[in-house]
């Protein structure tokens, strides 16, 4: 069975690099433009992995981590910043906000489907 990742990310671009790489190596990928159709959309589809922009409109994505991890069925669901802070302290604030990991953007194309894969359980 493929595995499901939520994608919450509000650049039409990076959700579309993102979504082509994930896919092509089999996984199956929903997607949402800002938190809090990406919580809801979480709790409707109860993905394996989420991987969340933290410069989103509206409710950033500590707020969404933060929201995400007060919803029992979610609590245990890998959630992976993928940000372009990259200032010293950000990694350690994503973590603080509920996130599992940190991925710098620019995404490697190269490299970026291995990264997700080593925060989903075999």
């Amino acid at each position: 069975m493929k595995k499901t990742i939520l994608l919450i990310e509000d650049n039409a671009q990076n959700s579309y690099l993102t979504t082509f790489l994930l896919e092509s190596q089999g996984f199956a990928v929903v997607s949402a433009s800002d938190g809090a159709s990406g919580i809801e959309l979480a709790q409707q589809t109860l993905p394996d992995l989420i991987l969340l922009d933290i410069q989103l409109p509206m409710m950033d994505g500590y707020a969404v981590a933060r929201a995400l991890r007060t919803i029992e069925s979610l609590k245990l669901t890998p959630i992976v910043a993928v940000t372009s802070y990259a200032m010293v302290g950000d990694r350690e604030k994503c973590l603080a906000a509920g996130c599992n990991g940190y991925i710098e953007k620019p995404i490697n194309p190269e490299t970026f489907v291995a990264e997700v894969s080593t925060f989903l359980a075999s």
